[in-house]
């Protein structure tokens, strides 16, 4: 029978599940499949798995009880395995790469940050600081442009906010390098100009946040920083 596969902890990891369910409208008891000095959990696979709220809940309720006494290898929602023989020869052909990569993240959590900038506000600073955008927009709204000038005022706005959202990202990261272990960025979407997610050492939690919230406070309402975590480590499995 088809097997869901969760995570991948070690095999001395406590695994207190008592209480959770897996995913499915009638889930099957979680439980583990061992080879060697590895474990997947699992449970059986539901026939119409989607990401339903529920089973999307329930998949990560059991990676955060299975953080909270060591090191895990999240997977995403929706892996599945033909049986637990294909769970097992998997753990065994890739031992040495989860065991090295559990060793890694010993004491970690993923933080996600997403930060947006207010367009009004944007546009209002690159009319502020940039000549010739302010000498263009001027003279589109008292009348004496040429009909290229909007255009050309579109197309040099759109470049300034590209490079200033750029620079802007690029700067938070490298303020909060310090205090991760490794980043990951991931393309934005919507109003978001970066979208980052960050490994953190339990030992440097209090400067990545507290750092986090000074460059929120320094950039103030022009910006719309969302911080979630501590989280399973998904980007760094």
């Amino acid at each position: 029978m088809a097997v869901y596969v969760y995570s991948i902890i070690s095999k001395a990891h406590p695994t207190h599940l008592d209480g959770l369910r897996g995913v499915g409208e009638s889930p099957g008891p979680l439980r583990t499949v061992t080879a060697g000095l590895l474990s997947a959990v699992v449970s059986d696979a539901p026939e119409d798995l989607r990401p339903r709220r529920r089973d999307v809940l329930a998949h990560q309720d059991v990676q955060e009880r299975l953080m909270a006494d060591g090191p895990v290898l999240p997977l995403r929602f929706g892996l599945t395995a033909p049986d637990d023989d294909a769970v097992r020869a998997t753990l065994e052909d890739r031992a040495e790469d989860f065991h090295n990569r559990l060793q890694s993240l010993e004491g970690c959590a993923e933080y996600h940050l997403k930060v947006s900038w207010e367009e009004e506000a944007l546009l209002r600073r690159i009319l502020e600081e940039s000549e010739e955008a302010r000498q263009l927009n001027n003279r589109i709204r008292d009348g004496s442009s040429t009909p290229e000038m909007p255009v050309a005022l579109g197309e040099l706005i759109s470049r300034e906010v590209e490079a200033r959202q750029r620079a802007l990202g690029a700067g938070i990261v490298e303020a909060l390098r310090p205090f991760a272990r490794e980043d990951e960025s991931t393309p934005p979407s919507g109003h978001d100009f970066l979208s980052v997610s960050f490994l953190v050492q339990e030992d440097q939690e209090e400067m990545f946040l507290a750092t986090q919230l000074s460059l929120a406070n320094q950039l103030g309402d022009e910006c719309d920083f969302r911080l979630r975590g501590p989280l399973p480590p998904y980007s760094f499995v």
